[in-house]
């Protein structure tokens, strides 16, 4: 989208009179995220730039899903929605990102758990949209397949995750939740003492510990902390079925965000940075350290060349 249309959108959707200053904080597949700030106030201005529906998205959803956590404290105040413009503008909250080493902490383990619990009491809004961990890979291995771009995943990695989509299918399934679907700490503050989440476009209800699972993923957690935030979001030691359904999710999140970031950098305008690339092979070799198959497969060349490799993770929106 052009500056001169995004400068447009700001003076009609952000209160005040004065020229609205901009700075691009975050983009995503399907929008990109602004800090605004006019007559001394600042606000979040979500905007999308393309069609939500061509992406899977629901703006309607959206937004009800955006309110509903809002006024049970979980996300910033909505300040103005305007679903057919693609326009979410909201309070800016300024709070502090965890970096580093924070998110492993034992007392952040907790508070992020805490947060997923206080996510998944809420009543979801009716018709809910749902999505299991299959619907996400069959949407971005289509769309890959559409814009005839060469999937990211060779064969041996296709095999397993189909396995693993088998074998999660066959484990006991917990009541399904409405879930943030994307919860990486680029999209969680703390402020005040709480925390808060961001970018909900992804929320939908499924399994509760696909955001576990997500969480798990976006800060590299070892098998300890991912048991670790599974008791602590259960108040109790887990099950066993409970620790193989989180690994497995754990497995299938990595491989959608592989899938998802390849379509991402497929589809935007700007070149992937270092720690982009770093982060998409951390990711590549994860999968395929505990995905089996033949050496050849396993350690065939994958995404040669900068312009080919995939983002950050499940982000579906950063």
């Amino acid at each position: 989208m052009r500056r001169a249309d995004i400068e447009a959108l700001a003076r009609r959707h952000v209160p005040g009179r004065g020229r609205p200053q901009l700075r691009r904080v975050g983009s995503g597949f399907a929008s990109e995220t602004y800090c605004v700030r006019r007559d001394g106030a600042r606000y979040s201005l979500r905007i999308a730039v393309r069609e939500p529906g061509a992406a899977g998205f629901d703006a309607q959803w959206e937004y009800r899903v955006r309110e509903l956590a809002a006024t049970a404290g979980l996300a910033p105040p909505v300040v103005r929605s305007d679903p057919q413009a693609g326009v979410l503008l909201a309070n800016w909250v300024d709070g502090r990102i965890w970096s580093g080493a924070l998110p492993r902490e034992p007392p952040r383990i907790a508070m992020a758990a805490a947060l997923m619990r206080r996510i998944h009491a809420l009543r979801a809004p009716q018709p809910a949209r749902q999505a299991a961990p299959g619907e996400w890979i069959v949407r971005y291995r289509r769309a890959l397949r559409q814009g005839r771009r060469p999937p990211p995943d060779c064969a041996a990695m296709r095999r397993a995750a189909d396995a693993r989509l088998a074998a999660f299918e066959r484990l006991p399934a917990p009541a399904p939740v409405l879930c943030h679907s994307d919860l990486h700490r680029g999209n969680v503050v703390e402020n005040g003492g709480a925390l808060l989440a961001l970018d909900w476009e992804y929320a939908h209800v499924t399994d509760p510990l696909w955001d576990l699972a997500g969480w798990c993923c976006a800060n590299d957690f070892s098998a300890p902390l991912c048991g670790e935030l599974l008791q602590s979001y259960q108040g109790r030691p887990p099950a066993p079925v409970d620790v193989a359904r989180l690994a497995t999710l754990v497995w299938l999140y990595d491989y959608v965000c592989l899938l998802w970031s390849d379509l991402y950098f497929a589809q935007s305008s700007r070149r992937p940075g270092a720690e982009e690339l770093a982060r998409a092979r951390r990711i590549a070799s994860r999968l395929r350290s505990t995905m089996g198959g033949s050496a050849a497969e396993v350690t065939a060349d994958w995404r040669a060349g900068p312009d080919r490799l995939p983002a950050i993770g499940n982000s579906m929106e950063s």
